[in-house]
């Protein structure tokens, strides 16, 4: 419910933005189904009105989500499914489904593979739902529609309260605080990438250390 909250208001923001450039109001929610990432669509908007080049989009896009990267190694032995439920789970990764997966118990009488697959499609039809309503509304409505992108602020404070009781110690969130800051004031323009480069270090060091006290 929290992301259906945060991705609906969102994805009516892109469509809106999205059917400024003058393209068929039915493009948004295609582009929700076929590339659905959040961050990279709007991106996307801007790149589009300037009529950026393909290598440039795609530079742009590897950089902007490269943090997946980090996140599909520490699924590695949640993600058990294969064929195409596997390649589709890989797909609709997001930070929301991400942060859903790994703070929440699969059931006990449901399996796990099932149970990821539905968190995810959710989710996706979330965006594509918003994906719709934005563009249909932009093409007959014209409204401000500043303000709509705190929704996905307020949706990772919940996710972080989430993690915070799943986790239940408070050194990996200041191990993200300290990082993010000191990503920020290094690198700024790559300052996401470089903040989880930083964190996946510090805890790769502290498994090291903590494998060579085990033996």
């Amino acid at each position: 419910m929290p992301v259906m909250f945060g991705y609906i208001p969102l994805g009516m923001a892109f469509g809106v933005l999205f059917q400024d450039l003058g393209y068929p109001w039915y493009f948004a929610p295609l582009m929700g189904v076929i590339v659905f990432a959040g961050a990279a669509q709007f991106m996307a908007v801007g790149l589009l009105s300037a009529q950026a080049g393909l290598t440039e989009v795609a530079i742009s896009t590897f950089l902007l989500n490269s943090r997946h990267m980090f996140f599909g190694l520490s699924l590695l032995k949640r993600y058990t499914a294969r064929g195409l439920k596997k390649f589709y789970l890989i797909f609709v990764l997001t930070d929301e489904t991400y942060s859903l997966i790994t703070s929440t118990d699969t059931p006990a009488d449901v399996d796990s593979v099932s149970y990821y697959m539905a968190i995810t499609a959710f989710n996706q039809i979330y965006w594509v739902i918003g994906c719709a309503l934005g563009a249909g509304l932009g093409a007959w409505l014209v409204f401000d529609t500043s303000g709509m992108d705190f929704a996905l602020t307020a949706l990772f404070v919940v996710l972080v309260i989430e993690q915070w009781k799943k986790v239940g110690e408070p050194w990996p969130f200041v191990l993200a605080l300290i990082s993010a800051v000191l990503a920020l004031v290094l690198f700024r323009q790559h300052m996401l990438v470089t903040s989880i480069a930083l964190s996946m270090i510090v805890l790769a060091y502290q498994a090291y250390r903590a494998g060579l006290r085990h033996e």
